[in-house]
């Protein structure tokens, strides 16, 4: 389908994309919890570092198991009825915790099968939500669009950590995840509101015949072959290796380092989250002064500073102020490369895209964020590791402005063929 077409059949920011909006803000709400919680159950489990680490690698592993497969099907299926679907499943999954956790039969391997399985339905679900966006808004909206969703969900990331903080003293901490679990069948009612399809169009019956490999084949080449596209995975490839053990190890950090109670995990997940507002909301006037690629790699390189000086800021309330930073240049890292291969990438393909750029990058996630855990073992201390991960970010912020992303703006956005590298790049 010719670009001005698919523009043309796109509506502006209409109440299906506020329905689409505000379903998901609730079940962004209600996942916060879950963040918080998560980690806690481990480690008031466990006590290690290496648990904390590998509950994360449960939750990349599907991507590498499964991902090109489920990625592929995405865009041969109805996207919107998979997310329905995969939302009442994952209440259920998410729901079978506090089950566990009641009848005391809660453990360690239990919670690695969950964070398994859910993220086994969240890759469909994902691809997905991801392809969505631009059928509900027109092209020239997508950074308005991805930045208020991101602000919308940062207010939720905000104070979901914030609320879970307080009702831990109230309830029993596993107890709090029904509220996640209700929220994902709220985000299922949504969806079936919703008028719009997510699909550009329907798949033909020769495209439905054809076979997955072909249609993994196709991705993957897309991903591969466009200039910039291929930059983020790269990218994306070296910052997942090291990123994620940031994140992963924040409780042991915290308490660790800061000497913080369960309370003050999750101001700090809370603050995090209110950061990713203001910047989120601040994302579209950069854009305006900024190209895409300059928006992800400024973000990228912030967030590797900010790192470095919570790792050495032993003081909880200075720790709460730079964590804040960092998730505000966290999200304009995500909006300008999600932005970017939204306008790039045709839309029939946007699924698989997305799926692969993260089976790609994301299969160092799980090796890194082990080897971050067993260093920190080793250590008997997160702040070195935490010091070296943003050292790393930062450099490769500063490297990759001389690759295609750091100049994507050079690039035609006309989705029909793929573009020509520019004369300066050859």
């Amino acid at each position: 389908m010719p670009v001005s077409t698919r523009r043309a059949q796109a509506p502006r920011a209409g109440a299906d994309f506020w329905t689409y909006w505000t379903g998901q803000t609730i079940s962004t709400f209600g996942s916060s919890f879950t963040t918080v919680i998560l980690p806690l159950l481990v480690f008031h489990l466990t006590r290690s570092s290496l648990d904390l680490a590998f509950t994360v690698a449960a939750a990349v592993l599907p991507y590498l198991l499964f991902g090109l497969v489920i990625g592929a099907g995405v865009d041969r299926t109805d996207r919107k009825r998979l997310m329905v679907l995969t939302d009442v499943a994952r209440a259920v999954v998410v729901a079978s915790i506090p089950l566990m956790a009641a009848t005391g039969h809660l453990t360690i391997w239990w919670i690695y099968g969950v964070a398994f399985l859910s993220a086994t339905l969240s890759i469909g679900f994902d691809a997905a939500n991801f392809a969505a966006i631009p059928s509900l808004v027109d092209a020239d909206a997508l950074v308005r669009a991805n930045g208020r969703i991101q602000a919308s969900y940062s207010v939720a990331r905000a104070v979901g950590p914030l609320a879970a903080g307080l009702l831990i003293a109230l309830a029993p901490p596993a107890h709090l995840l029904l509220l996640d679990a209700a929220s994902f069948l709220v985000s299922a009612g949504s969806f079936v509101l919703v008028h719009t399809r997510f699909n550009a169009a329907r798949p033909s019956s020769q495209a439905v015949t054809a076979g997955i490999g072909r249609d993994v084949a196709e991705g993957l080449q897309y991903v591969v072959r466009h200039p910039v596209v291929r930059s983020i995975a790269l990218l994306l490839l070296l910052v997942n290796f090291v990123l994620p053990t940031v994140g992963a190890q924040l409780v042991y950090f915290a308490k660790g380092t800061l000497a913080a109670t369960d309370r003050q995990v999750g101001f700090l997940s809370a603050a995090a989250g209110a950061g990713t507002v203001l910047f989120a909301l601040a994302a579209q006037r950069l854009a305006t002064r900024w190209s895409l690629g300059r928006l992800a790699l400024s973000g990228l390189a912030l967030e590797g500073l900010a790192t470095v000086m919570v790792a050495l800021a032993h003081a909880y309330w200075a720790a709460l102020a730079l964590w804040a930073l960092r998730g505000g240049a966290d999200v304009l890292f995500v909006i300008g490369t999600y932005s970017l291969t939204q306008r790039l990438a045709p839309n029939e393909l946007l699924g698989r895209v997305i799926t692969f750029i993260r089976v790609l990058t994301w299969s160092t996630a799980a090796v890194g964020v082990v080897l971050g855990g067993l260093a920190i073992a080793r250590l008997h201390s997160a702040v070195p590791v935490y010091v070296a991960i943003g050292l790393i970010v930062c450099t490769a912020a500063l490297v990759f402005t001389h690759t295609p992303l750091g100049h994507a703006e050079r690039y035609p956005t006309d989705k029909s063929t793929l573009p020509t590298v520019p004369a300066s790049d050859l």
